[in-house]
């Protein structure tokens, strides 16, 4: 199975993705500032479901192509990479306009019920490009060829990006809803989140670039 410096070395960059502000964690905030904790908590639950899905779909499909050839593994690699860093980029140019987000997130959310948050929260997770590409181009990186059972190593990799997600996304929820008024007199506060978030994207993005398997 996965070895333990290779589980250290996942959580660690599935960390660094996670706590950047990307589309869950925008809609979270919003669910959080319209509707309050409960709301914010079971959109997180399902944008972790969703997440997961993704694990599956790797897992039991595009991970074994590229597990088993080299050529596209670069390839896909290498696209991850770029789109990481224009995503970067792109949230560090709209910085200014993630308090706009905010608050349309907001008033969309107002009156749901919590199965139809959830569905929305699964919804936004599924089809989460930082973890399309995170899961596609960054996970088959951390499983041991060697150990084999690589759909079994995908698996459990999936679960500790999700265990981190469904902490930082908690988090990020149960914050904004305890410090709605404070977001909202701060426009800075909100330009602010969305640089240093841009800023760490692209870091990543040359991360995923330059690191790699050797095979």
């Amino acid at each position: 199975m996965v070895s333990t410096d290779r589980l250290l070395a996942f959580a660690a960059m599935s960390f660094l993705l996670i706590v950047v502000p990307g589309p869950s964690v925008l809609f979270v905030v919003g669910r959080a500032l319209a509707q309050g904790r409960r709301a914010a908590l079971m959109t997180v639950v399902g944008n972790t479901v969703g997440a997961y899905v993704l694990v599956l779909a790797v897992a039991f499909g595009v991970g074994s192509i590229v597990e088993r050839s080299v050529l596209v593994f670069t390839a896909l690699k290498l696209a991850g990479a770029a789109y990481l860093v224009y995503l970067g980029i792109k949230a560090w140019r709209e910085r200014g306009a993630l308090r706009a987000a905010f608050a349309e997130d907001a008033a969309a959310a107002a009156e749901q019920g919590g199965l139809r948050t959830f569905w929305e929260g699964f919804a936004v997770g599924v089809t989460n490009p930082k973890t399309i590409v995170f899961f596609a181009a960054v996970l088959p990186q951390f499983v041991d060829h060697g150990a084999g059972h690589v759909t079994a190593q995908m698996l459990l990799l999936g679960l500790v990006f999700n265990a981190i997600a469904l902490t930082s996304d908690s988090v990020w929820g149960l914050a904004a809803a305890t410090a709605r008024g404070w977001f909202a007199r701060s426009p800075r506060r909100l330009s602010a989140v969305g640089g240093v978030g841009g800023m760490t994207m692209i870091g990543l993005g040359v991360t995923v670039a330059v690191t790699g398997r050797k095979d």
